[in-house]
């Protein structure tokens, strides 16, 4: 069930409604708002040119987190790849170690 939520950006208010809890989109909100009213601060922007720049920041953040969150998934991958190759070595040693102890007592 969506939830609806009336928030506030740049002194204008706006119905929001997403399956995120009101207080996360609140959150999301505030986020917005700080970044165009700190780009309206310098006095150089318009309102729409202020909500561009906000909304291109963000996406930038946004895409090289994305671009981390891959680094990071594909440096585990590489680890557990190595950790299940390790495991399969140790096996195969335990393998070997319970022959080797069965030919030292026959």
């Amino acid at each position: 069930m969506a939830n609806r939520i009336t928030v506030s950006i740049c002194g204008d208010d706006y119905t929001l409604m997403a399956e995120e809890s009101p207080s996360y989109m609140q959150k999301v909100a505030a986020l917005v708002d700080t970044r165009m009213n700190t780009i309206m601060a310098s006095g150089r922007f318009s309102r729409l040119d202020a909500a561009i720049l906000a909304a291109t920041n963000i996406a930038d953040e946004l895409l090289k987190q994305q671009n981390s969150t891959e680094n990071l998934r594909s440096q585990l991958k590489g680890y557990l790849d190595e950790a299940n190759k390790a495991k399969s070595e140790l096996s195969e040693c335990r393998r070997e170690l319970v022959k080797l102890k069965q030919q030292k007592k026959g």
